[in-house]
């Protein structure tokens, strides 16, 4: 199966660019899938896979998959990291590799990566 399509999310930083930057404290993998909604479920068993190879790697806190309400074909991942340094490292992992390269045919994937923002009132970082 051929790797799933990558579109970039931030204009000013396509996504292995931000993968470059050096940040301080924790970092939020923000992936949207986009599949044929007959592959939703094969997409959903391939992310099972990536998810339980990055539940094994130093730094991983968490992640959670979200599809969209009334459609299959949308699905959202939700990931944290310790540290950039973590998310890095287990971005390279051979089997994670391996696996993202068995994405359903058609499938899109439009990943950022973010960090948390303190907004007086409302949220701390």
């Amino acid at each position: 199966m051929p790797m799933p399509k990558f579109e970039d999310v931030a204009p000013s930083a396509q996504f292995l660019e931000q993968q470059e930057v050096d940040v301080e404290g924790p970092v939020v993998l923000l992936n949207t899938f986009i599949v044929p909604s007959d592959k939703a479920d094969e997409m959903l068993e391939n992310w099972r896979e990536d998810a339980s190879i990055m539940k094994q790697q130093p730094g991983f806190i968490s992640a959670q998959m979200h599809r969209a309400v009334g459609s299959p074909d949308v699905m959202v991942n939700y990931a944290v990291f310790e540290s950039m340094s973590a998310y890095r490292k287990a971005f390279q992992d051979p089997d994670f590799r391996a696996t993202i390269a068995n994405a359903p045919e058609g499938a899109v994937t439009r990943p950022v990566l973010l960090q948390k923002l303190a907004v007086p009132g409302i949220c701390l970082a």
